[in-house]
């Protein structure tokens, strides 16, 4: 178990203060010890066991890998960030990550939210000058037909104030106001910003509260979602609705993230470099340098169709069942018996029919093995 004060990683909800903290601070997980498959066999009973146990908690939590695309999204997000810095009489420009599912979008702004926590208390300290925790980031995830007081209150949830659980909205929003300011929060993520209930009816409103929060709270906005143009977030027209929604439009800056593709040799050479990483990453008895990139580059874009949350759910899956098996080892008689997400696995007999054709390789032309 672990010491009172210092909450499990995978016990953590990031709605609230401490276990965010928890989450930004802790140290990396220290990689497993690579060993032999005859160390394994020579392993005692306990020795076993908890062996068995690391590379369950390693394998899950594989990610983030610094991909092309999370380093231009960090990138991006910094330029943003570093250039809010205003005084607090301006409104601070806000980010939309508006991607699709299963590109990372969110383990990737989690992880520069982390980044940008750390850096924040090593300048200016744990605590502000008035005596409060600093809180540089505060993170709410949003549930499904989430409304203004219910948004208002997760912030309040965050914090942990005692007045989250009675209050009207305006009273909600300025109780949060008072902590936002008071634990000098930089950055307020929205997560699953989708779930607003936001249709015709009262886009309006939501457009309204977001530019309230804009505008109000002296932080940066990063609302992260799925669809948020098509749900009108950078909306702009000549109606009085579509004019209420293009000011936040104007404010906002629309990120995305994009898949790994194989159109190119640089696309090719991306998709190499990543499962190299990962691979370096994997710890299995029998595993061997090229197990992914050279072995398996062709089968694993084919089941995860270039979405990195795909990939990292096979690899995470087959490597439980490699240890779990003792096959201790990638590869794809292990891999066909894997199920992954519904998405990856439609799209499958497409590529998989593509590449036995010889129309479509994954791998760079220095890597490719001669056609027998």
């Amino acid at each position: 178990m672990s010491a009172v004060g210092s909450p499990s990683l995978g016990n953590l909800a990031l709605s609230r203060k401490e276990d965010w903290k928890a989450f930004a601070e802790t140290p990396r997980r220290i990689q497993p010890e690579q060993l032999t498959r005859r160390q394994v066999k020579a392993l005692g009973a306990e020795a076993r066991v908890e062996r068995d146990r690391l590379l369950r908690v390693w394998h899950a939590n594989l990610g983030p890998i610094k991909t092309p695309q999370l380093a231009e999204l960090h990138d991006d997000l910094w330029d943003i960030v570093d250039s809010n810095v205003q005084d607090g009489d301006k409104a601070k420009g806000a980010v939309a990550v508006d991607a699709f599912p299963g590109l990372g979008k969110t383990t990737s702004v989690l992880a520069f939210l982390g980044e940008f926590h750390r850096r924040e208390i090593a300048e200016q300290g744990a605590f502000t000058e008035a005596g409060h925790e600093r809180l540089p980031v505060c993170r709410v995830g949003l549930t499904g037909n989430t409304g203004m007081k219910d948004l208002n209150r997760s912030l309040l949830e965050f914090f942990g104030h005692p007045g989250r659980n009675r209050g009207t909205t305006a009273q909600f929003g300025q109780r949060a106001l008072d902590c936002v300011v008071s634990c000098e929060v930089r950055l307020l993520a929205l997560d699953d910003l989708h779930f607003l209930k936001w249709n015709q009816k009262n886009g309006i409103e939501v457009s309204n509260h977001l530019k309230w929060l804009a505008n109000e709270f002296p932080v940066t906005l990063v609302m992260i979602g799925v669809g948020l143009a098509d749900k009108g977030l950078f909306s702009e027209g000549d109606t009085r609705r579509d004019t209420a929604l293009a000011q936040t439009g104007r404010r906002t800056t629309r990120l995305d993230m994009r898949p790994f593709t194989i159109k190119s040799e640089v696309d090719r050479r991306e998709w190499r470099q990543m499962l190299l990483a990962l691979e370096q990453r994997v710890v299995l008895a029998d595993k061997h340098p090229g197990m992914l990139a050279d072995d398996l580059s062709d089968y694993l874009f084919a089941r995860s169709t270039g979405h990195i949350g795909s990939l990292m759910t096979l690899i995470n899956r087959g490597c439980q069942r490699a240890v779990r098996s003792g096959a201790e080892r990638l590869n794809r008689d292990l891999l066909d018996g894997v199920k992954n997400d519904e998405a990856s696995e439609a799209a499958r007999k497409e590529l998989e029919a593509a590449q036995e054709k010889r129309q479509l390789t994954s791998r760079p032309r220095s890597q490719r093995r001669p056609a027998a």
